[in-house]
């Protein structure tokens, strides 16, 4: 039995939830690959052999990859296959996008969103928005998984002994797509899937320029801004602020809900988190029935209050 683990990179640094799908692996059992495809990716790759509990680091470096189109990268994985019992990636974007491909390649049922391993063929997930548990047994030779990485601790990623690394060869390109730009919005808060602080805005906000609340909220405790689907689709943040079943999983130390109301749909998002604060001058909003602090009121008055509260904390 072994375990491939997909790594999820930028060329130069892992992504964090590459650590919880290694513990997920490591849960499993067995010997665990990484691998990591992209362009100019060494320092990427580097990073992935001290990872604790790797056996090996395969590396396809090449031009073609270095957007990892999951068009291109999944060929390459399908070659790779039959060397493993279980290929795991993240249950973010870049796993749900690249995952299925290689199921449909391999004729097998993926299993999504794994929240528990009970045997190297049986898993928990959520599912009706996390309300309940399905324990899934697969009979699969080969089972491809994705993993809710906020439900497994990282594993230590500085291993005093660097794992081996053995280069592949190139697959060669699709042509099943072509990238043509990315759009991102920087900053310098934290990762929003990986802070231990999240501060996140509802519809009440309001506009854009609210956010800016949150932010100065956010950077005080040294957290990231999220917000609901319903201040996604009015336009006060982009996509990728959204927290929910169809945005990003979280589970921080401290979850703050500004103005949400708590939607199934969002609540499947943060429900996991440590601590959950909520402000909201709806008494029966649902959020209120998850939160362990709750505060009703005008957000607009509670939340400047708070920022001063913290500045004076933070001055002490």
């Amino acid at each position: 039995m072994s375990c491939l683990v997909i790594v999820e990179h930028n060329n130069a640094n892992l992504k964090s939830v590459t650590l919880n799908t290694v513990a997920a692996a490591t849960a499993i059992g067995g010997d665990i690959d990484l691998l990591v495809v992209g362009a100019g990716c060494a320092s990427a790759v580097d990073i992935a052999a001290k990872i604790s509990g790797v056996s090996k680091v395969l590396v396809a470096d090449s031009e073609e990859y270095a957007h990892q189109l999951p068009e291109d990268v999944a060929p390459l994985v399908v070659r790779l296959a039959d060397a493993y019992s279980h290929i795991l990636a993240p249950a973010d974007t870049f796993g749900k996008n690249l995952m299925p491909r290689i199921a449909a390649f391999m004729d097998v049922q993926q299993i999504s969103d794994i929240s528990a391993v009970i045997s190297d063929d049986t898993f928990e997930r959520p599912v009706y928005a996390g309300n309940a548990i399905a324990t899934v047994c697969s009979s699969d030779t080969l089972k491809i998984i994705t993993v809710r990485t906020t439900a497994f601790g990282a594993v230590e990623g500085e291993n005093a002994i660097a794992a081996e690394i053995v280069a592949l060869p190139a697959a060669g390109e699709s042509g099943l797509s072509e990238f043509l730009g990315t759009e991102s919005s920087v900053t310098e808060r934290p990762d929003l899937a990986a802070a231990k602080v999240v501060v996140s805005g509802g519809r009440a906000l309001a506009s854009s320029e609210n956010f800016t609340l949150l932010e100065r909220i956010a950077d005080l405790l040294g957290g990231a801004v999220g917000a609901s689907r319903a201040a996604v689709d009015a336009g006060y943040v982009p996509n990728e602020f959204q927290v929910g079943q169809t945005g990003k999983i979280v589970a921080p130390q401290l979850y703050i809900a500004v103005g949400i109301s708590g939607a199934i749909q969002h609540l499947a998002g943060m429900k996991d988190s440590k601590v959950i604060v909520a402000i909201n001058k709806d008494e029966e909003a649902p959020i209120f029935q998850i939160a362990d602090y709750g505060l009703v009121g005008d957000l607009f008055e509670i939340v400047p209050e708070l920022e001063r509260e913290l500045q004076n904390l933070l001055a002490q």
